[in-house]
């Protein structure tokens, strides 16, 4: 039986190791800054299977870090038990959230799965992530911001 005070979240990208361990770093982060470490369990995980036991990209540690944010562990991929432990299933982007909702097994595991950006403000609706992956050290950048807008509006709602 899992603690109902206690939010438990997993960000979810397409490999683990760029967007979701950043995600889970900066919610991680913000967390820790509120004093709240007791009241959340946080993990990240991956649709695809290929990066699996791989350390986050060495540039999504490198942004992070500029910013004081620690992005570690190993990446994995997600299961559909991953739904008995989760109470929200964060996808990085539209494509990611279809994965995870064929994963589901009930309307229970649907009603987890959401995009990360809906929990940022002043984003559009249905707005994604980007896969900084096949770019340079600017995207890894770039969605720092995102993901820190949404993982505030999250604390927000949530703590």
């Amino acid at each position: 039986m899992t603690d109902p005070t206690v939010t438990r979240v997993c960000f979810v990208c397409l490999g683990n190791i760029c967007r979701s361990p950043t995600a889970e770093g900066w919610m991680r982060h913000l967390v820790a800054q509120a004093g709240q470490q007791g009241a959340w369990d946080i993990d990240s995980a991956g649709t695809g299977g290929w990066h699996q036991g791989e350390p986050p990209d060495p540039r999504a540690v490198t942004a992070a870090a500029a910013r004081g944010v620690v992005v570690e562990g190993r990446a994995r991929r997600f299961e559909p038990a991953d739904y008995d432990r989760f109470d929200l299933v964060l996808a990085m982007d539209r494509e990611n959230r279809a994965h995870l909702l064929r994963l589901c097994r009930d309307a229970g595991d649907m009603a987890k799965v959401r995009l990360i950006r809906d929990f940022d403000p002043a984003a559009a609706p249905e707005s994604d992530v980007p896969d900084p992956y096949y770019g340079g050290q600017a995207g890894f950048v770039e969605i720092l911001d995102q993901i820190e807008a949404a993982c505030r509006g999250l604390l927000s709602a949530r703590g």
